[in-house]
């Protein structure tokens, strides 16, 4: 049964946008957890002989943001069963990323969203896309993930 947080949730409804502005101290840690050294992540001059107007955002460390999005709104209980992620476009270190969100789907009787998700640079253009479904409670008497979903799946391009 869909919580009480949850209940009258429908498709279309929208996620409160939330707001990131990286910085290059934040990229650096982010690289260190990652393993993802490329110089696009934290030199200019090498980001720009690769054809970038200046330092970017790591696609995964986007897709965090989203996740984290989706997370924030369904509630401490909940998690995400399946989770994909595409890079459209880039985002640069200290320029404003929104991300938002819809929901896409809702079943009742399993206590699942669907969220579709996606991050906006600052004129507007999505830079990244995500879809995902949400488990809401905690019940245990659910399939197991591989028995109904898909394995988490993260398209990375740079």
């Amino acid at each position: 049964m869909i919580t009480e947080r949850h209940t009258g949730v429908s498709i279309g409804a929208e996620l409160p946008a939330k707001v990131h502005t990286t910085t290059a101290a934040q990229l650096v840690r982010y690289a260190a957890a990652a393993q993802d050294f490329s110089g696009i992540h934290y030199d200019v001059e090498y980001a720009r002989r690769r054809g970038f107007p200046g330092v970017i955002v790591h696609g995964l460390l986007k897709a965090a943001f989203l996740a984290e999005l989706g997370q924030a709104w369904a509630g401490e209980e909940a998690w995400f069963r399946s989770f994909k992620a595409r890079y459209t476009g880039t985002d640069l270190v200290g320029a404003p990323i929104v991300c938002r969100g819809r929901v896409t789907s809702v079943d009742d009787e399993l206590d699942r969203v669907g969220l579709e998700l996606w991050t906006e640079n600052v004129e507007g253009r999505t830079t990244t896309t995500a879809t995902g479904v949400i488990q809401l409670s905690s019940r245990t008497d659910l399939p197991e993930q591989g028995q109904t979903d898909t394995a988490t799946n993260a398209h990375h391009d740079h």
